[in-house]
């Protein structure tokens, strides 16, 4: 898969900025990345928190990314669906991204996983993260990771 990785303002396993959550402007940050593996046709973005109290949250999904981008400028807005791509609903009730809200304590862990696909998914705007993965199956050609943590106090 070779060295597909994803980057933003903040590096892996650091802080997310207090402005790409629901504490501030709750704007998506801006996001790259490198390597696009060969044969890229479309990209899929999942953002999912693991330690929300009742199992994982998803913050949200972006899928059908052209694959000739190598980048999502901050503040991607809402709605089913936008210029980089189609979004589905995120946990909050939302269509596209929904930044960390975790109750206080310990900071919580947002992994933002980037998705290369072999094909565009054959599903429309709005779509379930649930249906998103189902579509993916045997198609994901490489995978980027990129974890910030957020806590409040």
């Amino acid at each position: 898969m070779g060295n597909f990785t994803l980057k933003s303002v903040f590096g892996n396993n650091e802080t997310i900025p207090k402005k790409y959550t629901c504490d501030s402007d709750d704007l998506s940050p801006p996001l790259s990345w490198e390597g696009r593996p060969e044969g890229t046709v479309s990209y899929v973005l999942i953002v999912d928190d693991p330690d929300a109290p009742a199992g994982t949250f998803t913050h949200w999904v972006l899928y059908n990314i052209p694959g000739d981008l190598n980048s999502l400028p901050e503040g991607v807005p809402q709605g089913k669906e936008v210029k980089y791509g189609y979004q589905g609903r995120n946990d909050f009730g939302a269509y596209g991204y929904g930044g960390p809200c975790p109750p206080r304590g310990k900071p919580h862990r947002y992994f933002f996983k980037l998705y290369a696909l072999d094909t565009k998914l054959d599903l429309p705007p709005g779509a379930k993260r649930v249906d998103v993965e189902r579509a993916m199956k045997g198609h994901v050609i490489g995978e980027a990771q990129l974890i910030g943590l957020y806590g409040r106090g």
